[in-house]
């Protein structure tokens, strides 16, 4: 796996927020950013895959195309299968997880396809197989052309290796984060998250003003992969140069549960220093002195029939709340219920994009500063 080769490195984005992704990719400067179905194409060499994986917030995955080549049926596939230079990638000692995919092909057989490709690795590398490796090589056949990728992440990206379990239904943390830069947060403004749960929005937003990499704390499946350099990868990692940070970020909730849990979550995280969480309801919340900034939440949507009368009044007081007390700040409202956003009242903008939220339609609604 010589490290200078060009790779075609593809960085998987939550339905609904490609475009923050892409413009975090310019911004990191990984060569060739586009958008494209699912996420973001770009290149690089071997250390710009470990670089992707440590430093962009809103990737869920982080694959690379390994190679691809036309086939019409399973003998042909199983031929060139046996072909392909597995030792360039893969390790003999390191098990791989085989999965496959195949859309408008005459090979239909996704499970047939995979044990060829299984079998092939194992008699041509005697790399193992198994169904809970942390490795995966993914075979995609469409149109007849098969294609194959490696899963460099291994567990998704949103893990951030530094959060203990969190609370039902969470925000996830490449989410909160890709909404945080929807709403031109850069790092230069307190945040005010007054349900905030396990204190995502909070601690991402306290992270991107630090200059923290997301990925500083957890290991990657490139680790498994062959010409891995761990000393350039450990080069790589500890030069995370931390800003100067002279504004604070707060979460509120009324459950005291959440407070406690976010407060752990931000001390494993490494940003307590500037964070606060207070045990609050939203009727109690007042923006911290100093210079104004962003609120953004994520209140309840509510799935039960009759959940909604009680929700429009919590969105009626919270749009209350701000409208009196927030004068010149930006408000950010992720839900799925439009109704339930014009219900706070507040001067919104065209909402954002339908972001698909495990199975839930959800967009952001955002004002610009407050009246």
């Amino acid at each position: 796996m010589e490290q200078k080769r060009e790779l075609e490195i593809f960085l998987v984005a939550t339905p609904g927020l490609e475009a923050p992704l892409h413009a975090e990719a310019v911004e990191k400067g990984f060569a060739g950013a586009k958008i494209g179905p699912g996420g973001i194409t770009c290149k690089g060499d071997w250390p710009e895959v470990w670089r992707a994986n440590l430093c962009l917030r809103g990737a869920n995955k982080v694959l690379v195309r390994l190679g691809s080549f036309p086939a019409v049926h399973l003998a042909q596939l199983d031929k060139r299968a046996r072909k392909f230079p597995w030792s360039d990638f893969l390790r003999p000692d390191i098990p791989v997880k085989v999965e496959a995919t195949s859309r408008k092909s005459r090979i239909y057989h996704a499970g047939a396809a995979r044990q060829r490709i299984e079998t092939a690795i194992t008699e041509t590398l005697g790399a193992p197989i198994s169904s809970d490796a942390g490795l995966r090589i993914l075979l995609r056949i469409e149109k007849d052309i098969c294609t194959f990728s490696v899963d460099t992440s291994g567990e998704p990206l949103h893990k951030r290796g530094h959060k203990p379990s969190v609370a039902k239904a969470p925000m996830r943390e490449t989410m909160a984060a890709m909404f945080l830069r929807e709403c031109g947060f850069d790092g230069s403004e307190p945040v005010l998250d007054p349900m905030c749960g396990s204190g995502t929005f909070v601690i991402e937003a306290a992270e991107i003003a630090l200059g923290l990499n997301p990925g500083r704390s957890r290991d990657f499946a490139f680790q498994s992969l062959r010409g891995f350099d761990p000393n350039k990868w450990a080069e790589m990692r500890n030069a995370d140069a931390q800003a100067e940070v002279d504004v604070i970020f707060i979460g509120s909730d009324r459950n005291a549960g959440a407070v406690e849990a976010s407060v752990t979550n931000a001390e494993r995280a490494g940003v307590a220093a500037l964070t606060r969480f207070h045990h609050r309801s939203v009727s109690d919340i007042k923006p911290p002195p100093g210079p104004v900034g962003l609120v953004i939440v994520n209140p309840p949507y509510g799935a039960r029939i009759g959940d909604e009368k009680r929700l429009r009044s919590l969105y009626g007081s919270l749009g209350k709340v701000l409208s009196s007390r927030f004068s010149g700040w930006r408000v950010g409202i992720v839900t799925s219920n439009p109704s339930l956003a014009r219900a706070t009242r507040l001067p919104l903008l065209p909402a954002g994009p339908v972001v698909d939220h495990g199975g839930t339609k959800i967009r952001l609604y955002r004002t610009d500063p407050l009246p």
